[in-house]
């Protein structure tokens, strides 16, 4: 295949998460990738994908423009209806209605850029859309004229039956996908619901190679005032659902060592960050978020770990523990996820505690006042399955051709 590595991610315009990090990644490890963003994407990262040789678009030609306009008009109805029926009292098939217009509005984004990658020439050696709905898998392959692999972090919304109704008449379309989940919990939530779409588990995460020097940790603690001696953890990310901020909140009361805490993300909660300034043993430190990957790299650097607390039974990639391999610095988790916590036991880099356990986690924090863990080493990469930008390139070219090879 001699086309170029053609790149789709609908959220590219958003700071934080993963939309970005392996976005640019994966067009530096590239020769003249293609990068569809429909939305745009932000400055930092679009010089990077111009340093790296990319080219990078939003929708193009006629049909990939109405599309386009067309998911724009169904996520603005999503909007209206998430206001109208959020109380409660409304009947549960309304208040789910909005949610499956984001479904169909997603499809019909992932459909608007796969026709603008159908323009290229002599045509594309790969297609990946990054973050894909986690329905309507063949739907999208089939009105976007174009075979592709597509990453399915999680499954948040089911299909009601107009949404489930749509997705059976395009079931043949399924043939021309290749679904890529990050973990097993995640493949395991969605084969039942698409038992004749081939899936594969898949890191999504990529390690850019870009490990935080002594000279950028020296200057990430002198940025926060942290002083020689003091123990740091870094708390990174939105507070979301799955986050387990309450086992947090309690352990820190429970502190018997004086920690520096720096968080960043969004959306935080200012009741709790209120409370946690006014612990004797916290010092904390916030960055307003969404933050660049540079901000970023300064809130990893300045700490002696970073602090990973799920609730009990989330299996989705955590972008947080491979984001901490990838830039060296130690880690504290709970264990949440049986799979994760198996590669995780026994490495001097990570501290696993019990998930929803404050006591736990209080002793852990605790302890890297006497005994700090030690960096990643170079075999932490492929302890949690973290392949390089390179790898993963080469992966999806070949998966491409093996999709390709199926379809024929």
């Amino acid at each position: 295949m001699t086309g170029p590595l053609v790149l789709i991610e609908p959220y590219a315009h958003r700071l934080g998460g993963h939309h970005q990090h392996a976005l640019v990644a994966l067009a530096r490890a590239s020769t003249d990738a293609v990068v569809v963003v429909p939305y745009g994407i932000g400055s930092e990262a679009a010089t990077a994908l111009r340093t790296a040789g990319a080219h990078v678009m939003g929708p193009v030609g006629p049909a990939a423009r109405v599309l386009f306009v067309a998911a724009n008009t169904a996520e603005a109805l999503s909007t209206v209806g998430l206001r109208i029926f959020a109380d409660r009292r409304w009947p549960t098939s309304l208040r789910r209605a909005p949610h499956q217009i984001t479904l169909l509005a997603r499809y019909l984004i992932e459909a608007a850029c796969l026709r603008t990658a159908r323009r290229l020439a002599p045509g594309p050696g790969a297609v990946v859309v990054l973050s894909a709905s986690e329905a309507l898998h063949g739907a999208a392959a089939l009105l976007g004229g174009l075979p592709h692999l597509r990453f399915v972090h999680e499954y948040v919304t089911s299909e009601d039956a107009a949404v489930r109704l749509l997705g059976r008449l395009n079931r043949a379309g399924e043939k021309r996908v290749l679904a890529l989940y990050p973990t097993a919990a995640v493949r395991d939530q969605l084969a039942p619901a698409f038992p004749r779409l081939t899936g594969e588990v898949r890191t999504f995460a990529v390690d850019d190679g870009r490990r935080l020097s002594e000279a950028e940790r020296e200057g990430a603690r002198a940025a926060f005032d942290i002083p020689a001696g003091r123990r740091a953890v870094c708390l990174v990310g939105g507070w979301w659902p799955h986050k387990d901020i309450g086992v947090i909140d309690a352990s820190l009361s429970r502190l018997k060592e004086p920690l520096h805490l720096v968080v960043t993300g969004h959306p935080l909660d200012e009741a709790t960050l209120a409370r946690w300034r006014a612990l004797p043993r916290v010092r904390l430190h916030t960055v307003p978020g969404p933050v660049s990957e540079e901000v970023l790299r300064i809130v990893y650097g300045a700490a002696d770990a970073a602090l990973v607390a799920r609730h009990r039974g989330v299996g989705k990639e955590s972008g947080l523990v491979m984001g901490t391999v990838r830039h060296g610095v130690p880690l504290i988790v709970s264990d949440h996820d049986p799979g994760l916590t198996a590669r995780l036991t026994g490495q001097d880099w990570a501290r696993v505690f019990p998930a929803e356990d404050p006591d736990g986690l209080a002793e852990a924090l605790d302890r890297l006042t006497a005994d700090p863990p030690n960096p990643p080493g170079t075999g932490a990469a492929d302890t949690v399955g973290l392949p390089t930008a390179d790898r993963q390139a080469a992966f999806l070219t070949d998966a491409y051709a093996r999709l390709l090879a199926k379809e024929c």
